[in-house]
């Protein structure tokens, strides 16, 4: 006989983090924070598609502009004009505080996150209101590098 705690628990943390973020959890928002969250590194809207078969393009891309607007994911440009999304740190609504640098491995096309690098603060010229900073830095990842090095 299945424990009907153990199903409760299962689906309490992303429940949390939707209701932390405002959003209203439901089976296909719950699917695609579990999906974000089962990734080691940010993902792009084909990834997920390719994963998630049972919700339409649509339908995770709603869910993730949603996401967006509430803080749960943040979204960035890779190093060849893909946008990537993985799940915020913060623990509200009101703003991310999880922005962080990333780096994009020009040899294997893999985003890592820098986590402990924070964006620079950038001043701009008064007038105009910043929504979003993307911090991407470009080269080679320590295991290309490393591939490079025998190589060469």
């Amino acid at each position: 006989m299945a424990d009907k705690n153990n199903d409760v628990n299962n689906d309490s943390i992303e429940e949390k983090m939707l209701n932390d973020h405002g959003i209203k959890p439901t089976a296909n928002r719950i699917i695609i924070v579990n999906a974000l969250a089962s990734e080691h590194s940010p993902v792009s809207m084909t990834a997920l598609e390719r994963q998630l078969h049972t919700i339409d393009k649509s339908g995770i891309f709603r869910t993730l502009m949603l996401f967006k607007a509430h803080h749960l994911v943040h979204a960035f440009e890779d190093g060849e004009g893909h946008v990537e999304y993985e799940l915020c740190t913060s623990h509200g609504v009101d703003e991310d505080e999880d922005m962080h640098v990333h780096f994009y491995c020009e040899s294997c096309h893999r985003t890592f996150c820098f986590y402990g690098t924070p964006i620079p603060s950038v001043d701009i010229p008064c007038g105009y209101e910043m929504d979003s900073i993307n911090y991407m830095i470009k080269g080679l990842c320590p295991d290309c590098a490393r591939k490079k090095a025998l190589r060469g």
